[in-house]
């Protein structure tokens, strides 16, 4: 709850949107038409909480649409407001429709409670169709300045977004190289390279020499970290061979070298050079040279396969740090390179078809997107009831205070519930001492507001609390603006806002959607992305020259997100009260197991291109189809389908029917081997945890 996070700290988007929030409102007060400044000022307002630093194509499609969203919920609000009945029927069902934007990610939910909060907020201002009209066009003309400003840069910093994306994940594939992973946690970058993807898709079919760089880079990115993974567990399996310590501590360099020249990578990207000071061009010879080293001895055969592998790993991985190095410091590719890699178009969850299908499968009580909005409906059109009733000043404040407070997880409701209540409070006691402090002149009140919008964007994403004390401040202060007294405003703000959330609050208690219930889905779901990219992975052992490139590229991220989701969901479930730290630690070790599997799913596919093809064992596939299986079963008993430990495979008699086929001296045999193995250890554990935490009594 009072938890600063400094990496949100945004000060010059908040400086750009503070301006767009200033000008709106300074015009209309210099030209006698305050009121619809603050209009202005308000459209500004609303849409800048949709600026960010993502690709600008995005962030104009993502701004556009919050401008048109605010400006109709501020004409649907105005024609609405003197009809109480449909006042209260509107705010419900725009209720409801923006609690199932939940389903749709955060873009789609953060411009939904946006135009929920004007729709509220206009509603109480009774205005002919006329009036509601030319409001909704003030607004949309500061929306539309607050974009502008967002979208000045795109000709001088075209591709900046993307850019930066690339560079941390550099930086991170950097941070991790010389450490290797660990088995119990998520591959390395995981959070990075999804970022990277997601940002690299906004270029869309741009095909311009700088946008095929990016593509590149995020290829190699791909390629480099999965060749770390294994040369760090190349080096841990070297290691522990007799009189193979001079190989292991080869390996222990050139990882230290992988992560020096990432870390030139990443700094060429952030700071736009050619090549930054620390970078050593030696270090390429130095990794030849290490590659040559691990060919003069006369191994073991037990360690000649892993010294074959690592020699392999090592000059592939050298060519990748190379070229990653060339693309991060010259403006366009070197040659021809042929990509390896495209991204898809846009993601299906943008599409307007997949989306309502989305919508369609949440219709109904067992999805807490669902029930999230039936609450949020109810809360609000009771809100407005009372609001109507009460007779107090502003009553808009307090249906809007529970369309911000209410979310669909405990956590975040009671979070945001008591530091808006706080915050509201510490901001209505600021603005009022400023008021006794400060002249009241016109020029000092939008002053004050630049002031409060800017600290509002550059603080308040780091901390809620912050967020609601600025906000609290710059809210009072664009009323004073325009004329109206101070004093009623701060103290009606107050009481609705302590009303609203209390409201919140106690619908959430009434009708509570806890994570103990959602984390056994988010794990299932994770385990069929593992499934699926598990798929991929056999089909391209079973059919070597089949072109299943997109589709592993495909089934990774879409796992990479599931098992984010996952890890996000087992947060939720730690800070939420009533749950046992036993409890959290079985999921802790689920995902723990989970992440083993993982890393030898990623380590099969890194060795499709590290060996060489040779006919797939029958044994193969019987194991990989039996692993698909489990993974099947595992998912549906975290579902609550009846799953005995009888019911599933048996993954170490498949194994050792696969270390008894073949020749174990064959590279891709015997990095098949040591990867099942690992699966099948972290597997029966997991569906020990599971099938365990399931059984009458578990708990």
């Amino acid at each position: 709850m009072i938890r600063y996070e400094s990496a949100k700290v945004l000060p010059w988007l908040a400086l750009r949107n503070a301006l767009g929030v200033a000008l709106p409102l300074g015009i209309g007060v210099l030209v006698g038409h305050a009121t619809s400044g603050l209009i202005g000022a308000s459209g500004a307002l609303n849409v800048a909480f949709s600026d960010g630093y993502d690709p600008y194509r995005h962030r104009l499609r993502r701004m556009l649409t919050a401008s048109l969203f605010c400006a109709l919920a501020v004409f649907a609000g105005g024609v609405c407001g003197r009809h109480q009945a449909l006042t209260v029927l509107l705010t419900g069902t725009c209720g409801f429709a923006a609690g199932m934007m939940v389903a749709l990610g955060t873009e789609a939910t953060d411009i939904a409670n946006v135009s929920l909060v004007t729709l509220i907020v206009y509603s109480a201002q009774a205005m002919t169709a006329r009036q509601a009209a030319l409001s909704a066009l003030a607004a949309l003309g500061g929306a539309l300045l607050q974009t502008t400003l967002a979208l000045a840069l795109w000709p001088f910093r075209r591709y900046e977004p993307e850019r930066r994306a690339l560079a941390d994940l550099y930086l991170e594939l950097a941070r991790a190289a010389p450490a290797g992973p660990r088995v119990t946690e998520a591959p390395p970058a995981s959070a990075q390279m999804t970022q990277a993807q997601t940002t690299l898709a906004a270029l869309g079919g741009v095909h311009s020499i700088e946008a095929e760089r990016y593509r590149a880079l995020l290829s190699q990115a791909e390629r480099i970290r999965l060749a770390l993974l294994t040369l760090a567990r190349l080096r841990i399996r070297i290691g522990r061979e007799d009189g193979a310590a001079p190989e292991a501590a080869a390996l222990e360099r050139c990882l230290e070298i992988a992560g020096r020249v990432l870390t030139s990578a990443g700094d060429s990207l952030r700071a736009r050079e050619l090549a930054p000071a620390h970078f050593h061009p030696g270090d390429f010879e130095e990794l030849r040279a290490l590659a040559e080293s691990l060919r003069r001895r006369n191994p073991t055969p037990a360690l000649s396969g892993m010294l074959r592998d690592a020699r392999w790993q090592l000059d592939a991985v050298a060519g990748q740090l190379r070229s990653a190095m060339e693309l991060a410091s010259h403006a366009t590719p070197a040659g021809s390179t042929q990509f390896e890699q495209r991204e898809a178009a846009k993601p299906w969850s943008l599409r307007i078809g997949s989306a309502l299908a989305v919508l369609r499968a949440n219709l109904h009580l067992d999805s807490a997107v669902f029930r999230h909005a039936i609450r949020l409906a109810v809360s609000l059109t009771f809100g407005e009831c009372v609001a109507q009733r009460v007779g107090w000043q502003r009553p808009y404040w307090l249906p809007m205070t529970i369309a911000i407070v209410l979310r669909p997880d405990f956590t975040t409701t009671f979070s945001r519930g008591v530091l808006r209540i706080v915050g509201t409070l510490i901001g209505l006691g600021l603005s009022t001492a400023l008021f006794y402090v400060l002249p009241a002149a016109r020029a000092v009140e939008v002053a004050l507001i630049a002031l409060f919008a800017f600290l509002l964007r550059c603080f308040g994403p780091a901390n809620y609390g912050i967020f609601a004390i600025n906000l609290t401040a710059l809210v009072v202060l664009m009323f004073a603006a325009t004329g109206i007294a101070p004093g009623p405003v701060i103290v009606a703000r107050g009481l609705n806002t302590l009303v609203g959330g209390a409201i919140a609050l106690l619908a959430y208690q009434l009708w509570p959607t806890w994570e103990r219930t959602q984390a056994p889905e988010a794990l299932a779901r994770m385990l069929e992305g593992y499934r699926m990219y598990l798929q991929a992975v056999r089909d391209a052992y079973l059919h070597p020259d089949a072109p299943l490139a997109t589709e592993l590229d495909r089934t990774r991220q879409a796992a990479r997100l599931a098992r984010s989701n996952a890890e996000a969901s087992a947060a939720r479930l730690a800070a939420e009260p009533g749950v046992s730290t036993g409890r959290v630690s079985k999921l802790d070790r689920m995902l723990a197991n989970s992440n083993r599997f993982i890393h030898a799913v990623m380590s099969l596919e890194a060795g499709l291109v590290r060996s060489r093809p040779v006919p797939a064992r029958d044994e193969f596939r019987a194991f990989s189809n039996h692993v698909d299986v489990t993974l099947y079963y595992l998912a549906a008993a975290l579902r609550g389908a009846s799953i005995a430990p009888a019911d599933l495979p048996d993954l170490r008699e498949d194994h050792r029917a696969l270390l008894h086929s073949g020749d174990p001296q064959v590279d891709r045999y015997a990095l098949v081997n040591v990867e099942a193995d690992r699966m099948t250890n972290s597997l029966n554990t997991l569906a020990g945890e599971i099938l365990g935490s399931i059984a009458p009594g578990s708990g």
